[in-house]
């Protein structure tokens, strides 16, 4: 890799940094498809298997295009190193095996992704973790939570689906001194927007799924965070557990980086004049989106991302009740014609979902009612396409009501 690597502006970074080309000399990274190495001597597998010497050794401990995309995310982000799983969630786990034990404290936002929250709050209660869930802007609430045994502080910023915001140095100074770690998903905005590490984050947790991939195509997740932290404690999980990513998948989400920067502005300006529209329109009845001057963390988001709202939004139907709620976001979401209804996001293609009854469907309607995911509700993942044509597909939905 060449030394320049930290000069580079971010730009040049998506598209340069990799590991060394091979003898051959290609341009575009090699997409390495095995599952094994040939050693030089069985001193040196000995070695590379105890970890004294460099060198791959078996496909679930690495590989040269899984660790392409592992420096250029790094790059991407600041920071010292990266490690990749094959999904945004099981890097979540992955954190959570590596940094947790049976006793400990997990403080989390309760407007992250439904998963997240199942799986912090369910499913590691089985092995002995407990967690507070609390409102994401409320910095008091968060310094409040924290009990002596609190090992981890986590948050989205913006959240999925209603892009609520949290200041990240504050809670990066809360969570250091209650000697614990601070981790920031940083799926919405990605490096393209904001960079939580710049801001005293600890780990930064990405599902490469989404904007880091942007065209749909393959699942991906990450952890950039210290070299410490990831031969430490996140290395050792995953060549006991074997999250590990595809190299196929690796080189698509590391093409995918090239064209981050573009994308993420392009869709953001588009993102921003579809939620300005959306405010004016009569069945609406309020936009979640951090570019909007009427997004209680406006101020924060813009200081945190770059100026830039990001390229998801929700807005929320005008209602008799949750039966009529539920009734009114199907009738919308039915009537699309251009936007796809697709509970992924991050893509070209402007998405649209039903939160309540997809990302947040295995949750109670309690949690649910403490996240604000209403029955009302719908995210738009906004692409690439004509903003003209989204509107125009919007509008005729809406009309629809």
């Amino acid at each position: 890799m060449s030394n320049k690597r930290d000069q580079w502006s971010s730009e040049t970074q998506a598209v340069r940094v990799a590991v060394p080309p091979t003898a051959y000399g290609e341009n575009s990274e090699a997409l390495f498809l095995t599952s094994g190495y040939v050693q030089p001597s069985a001193e040196s597998a000995a070695a590379r298997f105890a970890g004294e010497e460099d060198g791959f050794t078996y496909g679930r401990y690495g590989n040269p295009t899984v660790a392409s995309f592992e420096a250029r995310l790094a790059a991407l982000e600041g920071a010292p190193a990266a490690i990749s799983t094959a999904s945004g969630m099981s890097a979540i786990l992955m954190m959570c095996m590596g940094l947790l034990q049976a006793g400990d404290h997990v403080v989390a936002s309760r407007s992250m992704f439904g998963s997240t929250i199942k799986l912090i709050g369910s499913d590691l209660a089985k092995f002995g973790v407990t967690s507070t869930f609390v409102p994401q802007a409320d910095v008091d609430a968060w310094q409040r939570a924290i009990q002596p045994n609190t090992k981890l502080l986590f948050a989205e910023t913006p959240t999925n689906p209603l892009t609520e915001v949290c200041d990240i140095a504050a809670l990066s100074a809360l969570a250091h001194q209650a000697g614990a770690w601070f981790a920031v998903d940083n799926c919405f905005a990605t490096p393209a927007l904001q960079k939580p590490m710049a801001l005293g984050a600890d780990i930064i947790v990405h599902s490469g799924t989404k904007f880091l991939d942007g065209q749909g195509r393959v699942m991906a997740g990450a952890l950039c965070a210290s070299q410490e932290l990831i031969n430490q404690k996140f290395l050792p999980i995953l060549k006991s557990a074997g999250m590990t990513l595809a190299p196929f998948n690796a080189w698509v989400v590391l093409k995918g980086l090239e064209t981050l920067s573009i994308r993420m502005r392009e869709q953001s300006a588009r993102a921003l004049a579809l939620a300005q529209w959306l405010e004016d329109q009569a069945p609406v009845a309020r936009v979640f989106y951090p570019g909007l001057e009427s997004h209680p963390q406006h101020a924060l988001a813009m200081a945190q991302m770059n100026g830039v709202g990001g390229a998801v939004l929700s807005f929320e139907l005008k209602n008799r009740d949750v039966e009529d709620a539920r009734k009114r976001a199907f009738a919308v979401l039915n009537a699309l014609e251009t936007a796809s209804l697709c509970t992924n996001l991050g893509d070209t293609k402007t998405l649209c979902a039903h939160p309540a009854s997809t990302s947040h469907g295995r949750l109670t309607e309690a949690q649910r009612q403490d996240s604000g995911i209403s029955q009302g509700l719908i995210r738009v993942s906004v692409g690439l396409e004509s903003l003209e044509d989204i509107q125009a597909d919007f509008s005729q939905a809406l009309a629809s009501l």
